[in-house]
């Protein structure tokens, strides 16, 4: 899972920072494995940019449905006219390959050590144990600084690289499908916003089944409520698919 501010500055990236954590809390209410990859923090407590692993019993199943646009409107803590903003932050969820069906050839790759950056006081800047890996053939790159080994910071960054090429290829092979789903849940791309979040009226929208609910606080503590959401998005996305098939049927048998 990525996570990264959007349009808004400070208040995004505050925005960001909340469903990060949210994710996490997510992920220790369904027993998941939750791993930090990278976490690049902003002045004000907030997040530009994050990168988790996430591990569990179908966590892929539940999460794809909160890749896209998220949207927050409310008044930031900076506010001093009580305005009401409008700021976004973008969630990608990549499918980690189980078993390694892509062939990567070490002479299409790229490795660089650096100096790891941000907070972390007396550990950063001592050794080259920041690790970032491009992939020469796609331009893709993976990095990570999160642990103190370089070892260890390579084999994360390998498996993100991994995660990325996997996405790349399995987006190929869903355009070369000779027939398009009308709502792409858990696939649609990051310009359009897939939920809203309005602190002022208390109420989370999800744009792509039209279903509002109260109780921003207890939703963004990411339990019962976020989890009542996803498994509806499941099950449209399952009639969708059912739809899809009887309606391919019929178009077969009637030519």
């Amino acid at each position: 899972m990525e996570v990264t501010a959007g349009v808004g500055g400070q208040e995004a990236m505050l925005f960001t920072s909340e469903i990060f954590d949210m994710y996490q809390r997510y992920a220790a209410y369904k027993k998941w494995k939750f791993e930090v990859l990278e976490y690049f923090p902003s002045e004000l407590g907030g997040l530009r940019h994050a990168v988790a692993s996430i591990a569990g019993v179908e966590a892929y199943k539940y999460m794809k449905f909160e890749g896209g646009v998220h949207r927050v409107q409310r008044v930031p803590k900076t506010e001093k006219q009580g305005r009401i903003h409008t700021s976004t932050m973008t969630v990608a969820i990549l499918p980690q390959p189980t078993e390694m069906r892509l062939q990567i050839s070490p002479k299409d790759l790229r490795i660089e050590t650096k100096r790891a950056s941000g907070a972390g006081g007396q550990h950063v800047n001592t050794t080259d144990s920041a690790v970032r890996i491009v992939h020469i053939p796609t331009g893709i790159v993976a990095e990570c600084q999160q642990e103190r080994s370089q070892i260890r910071n390579k084999e994360k960054a390998m498996q993100m690289l991994c995660a990325k090429l996997y996405n790349t290829k399995l987006e190929e092979e869903t355009k070369k499908r000779n027939y398009a789903r009308k709502i792409q849940i858990g696939t649609k791309g990051r310009s359009e916003k897939i939920r809203t979040y309005n602190f002022p009226q208390d109420r989370i929208t999800d744009h792509r089944i039209s279903r509002s609910v109260h109780h921003v606080e207890s939703f963004m503590l990411g339990e019962e409520m976020l989890d009542e959401m996803i498994q509806t998005l499941r099950e449209y996305a399952d009639y969708e698919s059912l739809m899809e098939i009887i309606s391919e049927n019929e178009k077969n048998n009637s030519s």
